[in-house]
């Protein structure tokens, strides 16, 4: 009986830990989409850069800013026409933190009008 227990204690605790595991891998699978989806929303944003934050209905927080890259000197490349954009989510997983980073260069343009 008593090694039928320890059997059953061990199983338990293997079948928590997987699926502990599954909904950690969910949870970064829809944080990296997530940020994804923000990169390809902010595919071209304004000369000055821009700074957006929210929180979804699940609990995850996302960051997006984006400034100007530096010109080297003597560029023919108007200023803001590069933008350096940075996509932060983080969500809660028990007692800490995760976070998504994706980092890109986009497009700078006159506020209102796309390419």
């Amino acid at each position: 009986m008593a090694i039928l227990a320890l059997a059953l204690g061990a199983l338990y605790q293997a079948a928590s830990g997987a699926t502990r595991n599954v909904r950690t891998d969910q949870r970064f699978a829809y944080a990296v989409e997530l940020a994804r989806s923000l990169v390809a929303d902010n595919s071209a944003v304004p000369f000055q850069g821009t700074s957006k934050r929210g929180e979804t209905a699940g609990g995850f927080r996302w960051e997006v800013v984006a400034s100007p890259v530096a010109r080297p000197v003597g560029s023919a490349l108007d200023g803001g026409r590069l933008q350096q954009l940075d996509v932060s989510v983080s969500w809660p997983d028990g007692t800490r933190w995760r976070e998504v980073r994706l980092h890109s260069v986009v497009a700078g343009e006159s506020v209102g009008v796309r390419p």
